[in-house]
């Protein structure tokens, strides 16, 4: 009887797997241990679990044993930093479940180690002990045939009905036949005493403690075997030649914070960091990326000589430095000036320590892509994009994986992305990733190679041998893609250099990912703090050049505070993904740059003031407009607001006689509406608005109740708690209309206010609706104090505009989406990012949403939606828990968004005026650093990196075009043009500012 092809590889598995059993042929136990300078047994448990633990102990190698086929195996129960010290030096490695087998340093050496109960992905091991340790000698022909029989049979399941199968099947078959092999009873079950059949035995008979090995002449056979089969599979090779390549780098991506807080981070990169040189030591040609310049810097302070290591091994050109940025941030939440500084910064880093700008940003994870992203990246030097995270998308399939990804304002990059099936980024160099992800390439037709990256991952770990020794024999196999040891730069130059840009296909725009929209929500303190404190590092740099123009001394550099924000954009921080012990973490480095924005913010001020005309007048007021466009003082002095009817020019410094300013007028409050003479706010008694009368527009604002709130008790998705927003969250809404309270809690002159108070279940929810005497948006106050799981808050206003599309805004820029649900690319989008506002407008009139520390929202049909909470279990069972606070608007307008001053309104809203009672200071208006022109957006303004230059940096926020001009204060001048990176630039044509162009220039001392 035949058997069929398939059940022949079942049968060839089965005999590969009796082959691993006789792959040690001798081994010695290692006794002797000490856990924290306290002996402990081979084999049992940890006597604690908690923190960081010590393990030691001594080894001696047989006389008789080569040391090159000696090795050392260990599984000390958790993560650890091996040392072994020998007559051969010191030699460190990573430890963990992928890790466990070393070469040994000579034929006496101590083992040490650091090591946590935990696995890679933070799970705590449950009962940890030490369950392994012992010195092998290897079988090495055993073990080379043993994984090339192994690799046959995967590839020849995988090919299928390919004609070269029955081949490789058949050359198994005589490679097994051609083997003389034991069969001695005694040792025969001894050695088989672990094969799954034997371990289901009732009761084994004894074993034999110390089975014989191969003899010499068994040894022979595999040997020949082996080579006879290397023969054949070459022959085959010849005869059905690979197909494809796949450009092999060296990875392990570490996440710098996620299921386990930063100081495991640490650890984890020191161990898998060391792991990589021992590869590279036992593979001379092994190639191994790493990204995150934080990294690198953390490596500088913690192991001084793994760093020198690394710089010698990027030197070597086996190392490669890769992706430009500080860390792998998201590209969803930071602003504009946060992705330079992600780019500025981390260039610098990676040029001062290893003499490197990189031309590759690698962001395989995070979980969409901001269209701001190409230009800078530019910018920043960098031509080529990687990701994989566009395959996740769960409705549609993204269209493209070689394509140029175009930017808001033209920019190009090139993009690749491979579709591994096999753990994605966290590939291998076994059958079952190299030959789906060749087949998955979708652009052979224009390019003969992709990229795939090989190692475990997210919690770091990295390549293995076995990985390495796959790649190595698969060079001899038939059928399959070529891998070849790649840099990434390189595999990235050869597209530019060999692929007519002609033939790429471009993607224009945001890429969306269609998965993990909750992050745009989750743990919403700590999104809060990011934005305040991005904002106010900006705010600081900009009033010390203003002060340093009007004559102070140059600004300070705030790069250490930016590096604190910059640390907590990485992917799975900001985004909301991690652990409790994480947010406590960046809550508190974020309030501390924070802080020192705010502090320098004052300094700044105060330096200012110093630089002004004095007087006799002793009750002053320096305001400070740090923006340029001009807009109406709106600020709180002492927690007093303050709303006079002045209005400041762009970057504009004034002085004012408090004595002599008028209060405003017009503005009135009620338990039923507040009122001043841009809108009118009515109130239902539940709470909800009922109407927002334009009075400059003459036109009612909304089309239905105001500010509805919604909880949805279904936010239960199927995975990734934290993470994803299911589309049926809305099926079970509950709206909140019973109110506790409302009163009246200011009356003007310069602001009034109505505060409601609502309960849902254990939380409280307390609303203060704030109308300025000079502003026209209703803020919307919010005080949580939240006690509830797995329930979303939504606000929910209907408008009475209509659309096809509404206007979000991004970094530097903005994105249309569709407000219908007519595809399924449009009905996938119903929870988005944004950052300030989101604008729902039609010819002549218009309302947006602004707010201060929110990202996701939704406008379909006529409806404005935005995210306020929500409250997931994993990994962070007390996710949004407890009391937070944010403010959020309603802005009815005339025109579209851009005409009528939105992104105005919600700069106003996230970064008010400064103000500063002094005395002594003459009153008038100082213009330090005059714009005119297009309408354009402040990115920064900050001391230069070199030298004592300023840089100036704008965009253009609305996809318009024209005439840009700076005038600086007397005895400056507008210098040459620069990059984000602060280099000179030439670019051709006469317009100032293109649409959503990026612009900086240096002022110098005239």
């Amino acid at each position: 009887m035949s058997l069929t092809i398939r059940q022949r590889i079942d049968r060839l598995d089965v005999r590969v797997l009796e082959l691993g059993h006789w792959r040690e042929r001798e081994k010695a136990a290692i006794e002797g241990w000490t856990f924290n300078g306290e002996p402990i047994a081979l084999g049992a448990d940890w006597p604690r679990r908690d923190g960081v633990v010590h393990f030691a102990a001594k080894a001696e190698v047989p006389p008789s044993w080569p040391l090159e086929e000696t090795r050392l195996i260990l599984d000390l129960g958790g993560e650890s930093l091996v040392t072994l010290k020998g007559e051969g030096g010191q030699k460190r490695f990573g430890h963990d479940p992928y890790h466990q087998e070393y070469p040994v340093p000579g034929r006496s050496f101590t083992i040490e180690s650091d090591s946590v109960a935990r696995l890679p992905f933070g799970e705590p091991v449950p009962e940890p002990r030490l369950a392994a340790a012992r010195l092998v000698r290897l079988e090495p022909a055993v073990h080379r045939l043993r994984l090339l029989l192994k690799q046959v049979a995967e590839v020849a399941r995988l090919l299928g009905e390919h004609e070269v199968v029955t081949h490789l099947v058949a050359a198994a078959e005589r490679t097994f036949a051609a083997l003389d092999w034991p069969s001695a009873t005694a040792d025969y079950v001894a050695r088989m005493g672990d094969f799954t059949q034997e371990r289901a035995i009732w009761q084994l008979p004894a074993l034999k403690p110390n089975p014989d090995g191969l003899r010499q002449d068994h040894r022979a056979s595999v040997v020949a075997a082996h080579d006879a089969l290397v023969a054949e599979l070459r022959g085959l090779k010849a005869r059905f030649p690979q197909q494809g390549k796949l450009g092999i780098t060296g990875h392990a991506h570490i996440d710098l914070a996620w299921l386990w807080p930063y100081d495991e981070t640490r650890r984890k990169a020191r161990r898998t960091f060391h792991t990589a040189l021992r590869l590279m030591e036992q593979f001379p040609s092994f190639i191994f990326n790493q990204s995150t310049a934080a990294y690198y810097a953390q490596i500088e302070e913690d192991d001084p000589a793994l760093f020198a290591d690394i710089v010698a091994a990027v030197k070597k050109g086996q190392w490669e430095t890769i992706g430009g940025m500080w860390v792998e941030p998201d590209t969803n939440m930071p602003t504009g000036e946060s992705f330079v500084r992600q780019i500025l910064y981390g260039q610098r880093y990676f040029q001062h320590k290893f003499g490197l700008r990189h031309r590759v940003c690698w962001l395989p994870d995070c979980f969409g892509f901001s269209p701001a992203l190409p230009q800078l990246l530019r910018q920043g030097g960098m031509d080529s994009f990687f990701t994989i995270k566009v395959n996740w998308s769960e409705t549609n399939r993204f269209p493209h994986d070689l394509f140029f990804w175009e930017g808001l304002d033209g920019s190009r990059v090139i993009a690749h992305t491979f579709d591994n099936p096999l753990h994605g980024y966290n590939g291998s160099t076994e059958p079952a990733a190299i030959i789906p992800t060749w087949k998955n390439f979708r652009r052979k037709d224009i390019h003969d190679e992709s990229l795939l990256a090989v190692g475990y991952g997210d919690g770091g770990g990295g390549t293995t041998p076995e990985m390495l020794e796959r790649q190595a024999q698969l060079a001899d196999f038939p059928a399959i893609p070529a891998l070849t040891p790649t840099r990434v730069e390189d595999f990235y130059a050869r597209i530019h250099n060999e692929v007519l840009p002609e033939k790429i296909p471009v993607w224009s725009g945001e890429i969306y990912l269609e998965l993990h929209r909750a992050t745009l929500t989750t743990q919403s303190h700590t999104k809060r703090l990011h934005r305040h404190a991005e904002r106010a590092l900006i705010t600081a740099e900009t009033v010390a050049c203003l002060a340093a123009l009007l004559g102070g001394q140059p600004p300070a550099s705030l790069e250490p505070a930016w590096r604190k924000v910059l640390k907590n954009e990485f992917h799975d921080i900001l985004p909301g993904s991690g652990i409790r012990e994480i947010y406590e973490d960046a809550e508190r480095e974020l309030g501390d740059a924070l802080a020192t924005g705010l502090e320098a913010q004052k300094t700044g001020l105060k330096i200012l003031s110093a630089q002004l005309p004095k007087s006799g007048s002793s009750e002053a007021l320096l305001v400070i407009n740090p923006d340029l466009h001009a807009r109406p003082i709106r600020c709180e002095l002492d927690g007093t607001p303050f709303a006079p009817d002045e209005t400041l020019p762009a970057l504009g410094v004034a002085v004012l006689d408090r004595a002599r300013l008028p209060a405003p007028s017009g503005l009135s409050a009620s338990k039923t509406g507040l009122e001043n003479r841009f809108v009118r706010v009515s109130l239902h008694g539940d709470g909800t608005i009922a109407s927002l009368y334009d009075k400059r527009a003459g036109r009612e604002a909304l089309a239905g109740r105001g500010n509805q709130l919604w909880a949805y008790a279904m936010d239960k998705p199927r995975n990734w708690d934290a993470w994803d927003l299911e589309d049926d969250y809305s099926a079970n809404g509950q709206e909140l209309t019973t109110i506790e309270a409302i009163d009246v809690v200011e009356t003007g002159p310069h602001r009034a206010a109505v505060r409601i108070t609502r309960r849902f279940r254990d939380s409280t929810i307390t609303q203060t609706l704030r109308l300025w005497a000079n502003s026209p948006r209703l803020e919307i106050k919010t005080d949580l104090d939240w006690h509830d799981r797995r329930v979303l808050l939504r606000s929910l206003t209907p408008v009475a505009v209509r659309s096809d599309f509404a206007t979000f805004e991004c970094a530097f820029g903005i994105v249309h989406r569709s407000t219908r649900d007519n595809t399924s690319w449009d009905q996938a989008q119903f929870e988005v990012p944004a950052h300030r506002f989101a604008d729902l407008s039609e010819p002549g009139f218009g309302v947006a949403i602004l707010n201060d520390a929110k990202y996701g929202h939704s406008i379909k049909g006529n409806v404005l939606g935005l995210s306020l909470v929500r409250a997931p279990i994993y990994p962070d069972p007390l996710a949004d828990e407890g009391a937070q606070s944010f403010t959020y608007a309603l802005l009815p307008h005339a025109g579209g968004w851009h005409e009528g001053g939105v992104r105005e309104e919600a700069l106003d809203l996230n970064q008010p005026v400064l103000a500063l009672a002094t005395a002594g200071v003459e009153p008038g208006l100082y213009r330090p650093l005059a714009v005119e022109g297009i309408a354009a957006g402040l990115a920064g303004l900050k001391a230069a990196e070199e030298g004592r230059d300023l840089i100036l940096r704008v965009y253009e926020p609305a996809g318009g075009r024209g005439a840009f001009t700076v005038t600086p204060a007397t005895g400056w001048q507008l210098g040459e043009a620069v990059n984000i990176l602060e280099e000179a630039v030439m670019r051709e044509g006469d317009v100032d500012l293109r649409p959503f162009e990026v612009r900086s220039w240096r002022i110098r001392k005239g």
